[in-house]
């Protein structure tokens, strides 16, 4: 009889963040072995010694095992990790943090893994390391030969919707400055989906096109189709007022209101533009399921306030399935023993649920009509 575990490959991140702290307690609290099977991708000794100064018993294997109670940890980098200072922007954990990815997604692609669950890394220390990509996003979409992806943050309206194989016990709250989160009540499930990502704001609107917003507009419904229901997706207008008929700008007339009406067109429940600050407070309020966002701080900002560290990040467009938690490397709090791994448990837990549903082979991008 087959494991039906969901295999996860969790990548350890920038090691110069909380990544290593935060991916030892959450792959040790109580009963996380019996809901999936965690492979740590990173340099077995630093999870050794991230655990010994926690104080945290962990017995972790460097390879396959039949054992159901060890923690497998692979190492595709090098030794260069085990000398990077705490809290430092340094190119070599840039390196590794691409190194670990990489190898990831290719196993993940090869089918070794289910899903990627990805501890945050640094986009600083990626630049000092070389790499030619600004973020997880752009790495995953080159390593997949995708041409666009979507970045979407997922907020479970509680955990009963983020329930793996069986219910996961919740870690202790963890305090400091990044302590407790706690989560305001939502009416449902809401789904946040950025049209542009890792760009400067002066570059959003030229980057902006009628096919970009409803590709991102279709990708949302995709993924909320699967997840049940029908689902209501508000479009965010671009500048303040949706714009005033032109007064404070004209992309919501030439460009995102006639997004809106084609993929109205293709039998979606799409509205819009609507003025970002309303348009996020009525989809709280569960007037919608999801919302596309033109740029990056337009939905993050809300989502981050509203649901804390427990927003997931879902990248839509890959013919595999990445989830990540939402929040940065807080090189300010590391080796504290303040990290909260609410955030990871949660994108593992979203995973195995989007695993379990059989998910991954629809995050693909529609081709434009």
């Amino acid at each position: 009889m087959s494991d039906p575990r969901p295999r996860l490959a969790i990548t350890l991140g920038d090691v110069a963040g909380i990544g290593p702290e935060i991916v030892v307690r959450a792959v040790t609290q109580p009963d996380v072995m019996t809901w999936c099977r965690p492979v740590i991708i990173g340099h077995p000794e630093l999870v050794r010694r991230t655990a010994r100064g926690l104080g945290i018993a962990l017995e972790l294997e460097e390879r396959e095992t039949e054992s159901v109670d060890r923690i497998v940890c692979c190492n595709p980098g090098t030794d260069d990790v085990l000398n990077i200072v705490p809290g430092r922007i340094q190119a070599a954990a840039g390196r590794a943090a691409y190194d670990y990815l990489v190898a990831a997604t290719r196993a993940t692609l090869r089918g070794e893994f289910d899903a990627i669950v990805t501890a945050p890394l640094h986009k600083e220390a990626l630049r000092a390391a070389g790499v030619p990509f600004p973020g997880h996003t752009e790495i995953l979409a080159a390593e997949c030969g995708i041409g666009e992806v979507a970045m979407m943050l997922y907020l479970p309206a509680d955990d009963s919707q983020i329930d793996a194989v069986s219910s996961p016990a919740p870690s202790p709250p963890q305090t400091g400055a990044r302590g407790p989160n706690q989560m305001p009540a939502l009416a449902n499930s809401l789904s946040v989906a950025h049209v542009t990502l890792h760009t400067s704001i002066r570059s959003v609107p030229g980057l902006l096109s009628e096919d970009r917003v409803a590709d991102t507009v279709r990708l949302l419904d995709r993924f909320l189709r699967d997840l049940g229901g029908e689902p209501r997706i508000g479009v965010c207008a671009l500048n303040p007022h949706a714009g005033e008929h032109g007064l404070f700008g004209d992309e919501e007339g030439t460009i995102i209101a006639p997004a809106v009406e084609q993929c109205r067109r293709e039998g979606i429940n799409a509205t819009g533009p609507i003025p970002a600050d309303a348009l996020i407070r009525r989809a709280v309020a569960g007037e919608f399921d999801g919302v596309a966002a033109m740029y990056h701080d337009q939905g993050h900002i809300p989502l981050k306030l509203i649901g804390r560290d427990r927003a997931v990040n879902v990248t839509l467009g890959l013919p595999i399935l990445r989830t990540s938690p939402s929040h940065g490397t807080a090189f300010d709090i590391v080796g504290q023993g303040k990290a909260n791994p609410e955030g990871l448990l949660a994108a593992m837990r979203v995973a195995c649920r989007l695993v379990k549903q059989k998910m991954s082979s629809r995050f693909q991008r529609v081709p434009h009509g």
